[in-house]
Order: structure tokens, then C-alpha cells, then sequence
């Protein structure tokens, strides 16, 4: 294991922990009451943990405790960045951007001061690594990423039909980028905008209760393939 494959492993169990261990419910909790949540304390334990796992160093236990600490106290805080009214559209990024600083800090401090000596033997390509990473952030994590986009860019659309399923749409929007995310990295990159013709086929009513519906699809749609493109050209330059 060299110190790229460490950092690799690191920004998995913290995208694991941030986004497949969390549900929305106990985000919106910690968002909302920072310190006082009773899911932070279970959150930041989850932190250390998976850390510490992923690290596959016994050593690295004190790594896990400064990413797991500072996890704590930048989340902790989260609430009060959100009522800024300069810094609140942008909390999600802030508080995303000092979790992978301290990960990167972490991880370069450790191989520079400690020797990797896994507890186990192993054997990890950098490419799979890079993979796993890829697809776990086109899942979940990027539909995060594009509400918050939303929300720091002031676009809302509250006409939504009752008949609407949000759920469905997300899903939709996993699968698109896991599609797009594989024709690239297989260097098929005519079969996505094919992928992208083929969605244009689904057509929206212009108007849902007086609210423009069509352009905040769109931005969505593009928000999602750009991501996915983004992410498949990043891997394959890796």
C-alpha cells in the first residue's frame, strides 16, 4: 500500500460514512441542531471507525481520531455556517471541503512519520480503488451534490405534482451516471451522447401550476451528466 491508495481508501470511508451509513433524516437532524443532535455522537463514531478500517493499519488509530474529531466539531458547527448570510447557500461545500482537507493532511502526516505495516496482506490496485471511488460518488453523493448546487445558486421549483415521484427521479439520475460513468471509461463516448438523446425523448408540460418545470430539468440533467463525464475523465487520467 503506497500513500495514494491510502488516501483513496480514506475518501471511500468517508463517502461511505457521510452518505450510505446516513440517512437524510439524520443529516437534516445534525444540520439543524449541530452538538445538540443525538445522531452526531453515533455519526462521528461510524467516522472512526470505518477510518480506522480502511486504513488497514493498527497505527493509523490516531489518524482515525484526528479525522473523527474534526469531523465532529466541523459538523457541530455546520448549523451556524447555514444561518451566514454570506457563507449559508455555500455550508454543504465548506463543510465537504475541511473534511477532505483534514483527510489529505492526515493521510500525508502519517506516511510521512509512520511506516505502512498492514495488519493484513494486501494486494490493492490503484485502478480498482479509483473505480469503486468513481461509482460510489456517482451514486448518492452526487445527488447531494446537485441539490446543493441548487440551493447555493437560489434555483427552487416548488410545482411539483402530487403525482411526481422524487424518489424515482433520483434513482433515474444514479443510473444515468453509472451508465455514462461506464461508456467512458470503456472509451464509448458516442453511446453517451446517444444516452443523452434518448432522455431528451421524455417531455415535460411547460407550465405545472404557474412554475416553469422544463429549464429545472434540464439544469438537472446536465448537472448529472456533466458530474458523471467529469468523474469518468478523472479516473481514466489516473
Amino acid at each position: 500500500m503506497d500513500v495514494y491508495q491510502l488516501l483513496l481508501l480514506q475518501l471511500l470511508a468517508h463517502i461511505i460514512t457521510d452518505y450510505t451509513f446516513q440517512t437524510d433524516k439524520q443529516a437534516a437532524d445534525k444540520n439543524k441542531k449541530g452538538f445538540k443532535s443525538k445522531y452526531l455522537k453515533w455519526h462521528i463514531l461510524v467516522m472512526f471507525i470505518s477510518s480506522w478500517l480502511f486504513s488497514f493499519q493498527l497505527v493509523f488509530v490516531f489518524g482515525a481520531l484526528i479525522i473523527a474529531s474534526t469531523h465532529w466539531v466541523i459538523d457541530g458547527f455546520k448549523p451556524r455556517i447555514d444561518k451566514s448570510k454570506l457563507l449559508g447557500r455555500y455550508s454543504f461545500f465548506i463543510d465537504q471541503g475541511l473534511h477532505i482537507a483534514i483527510i489529505c493532511l492526515v493521510v500525508w502526516m502519517y506516511t510521512s512519520n509512520f511506516q505502512m505495516n498492514t495488519f493484513i496482506h494486501l494486494n490493492i490496485n490503484t485502478k480498482y480503488l479509483l473505480l469503486g471511488l468513481g461509482y460510489l460518488f456517482c451514486g448518492k453523493p452526487a445527488n447531494v451534490f446537485i441539490k446543493e448546487i441548487f440551493k447555493a445558486s437560489q434555483i427552487e421549483f416548488d410545482g411539483m405534482d402530487k403525482d411526481d415521484l422524487p424518489n424515482a427521479g433520483r434513482l433515474i439520475g444514479v443510473v444515468e451516471r453509472w451508465l455514462v460513468l461506464t461508456f467512458i471509461l470503456i472509451d464509448q463516448f458516442s453511446a453517451v451522447g446517444f444516452l443523452i438523446a434518448a432522455k431528451s425523448i421524455l417531455r415535460y408540460k411547460e407550465e405545472t401550476k404557474g412554475f416553469n418545470k422544463t429549464e429545472y430539468v434540464l439544469i438537472g440533467t446536465l448537472l448529472s451528466f456533466g458530474l458523471a463525464i467529469g468523474v469518468g475523465i478523472l479516473v481514466r487520467t489516473f
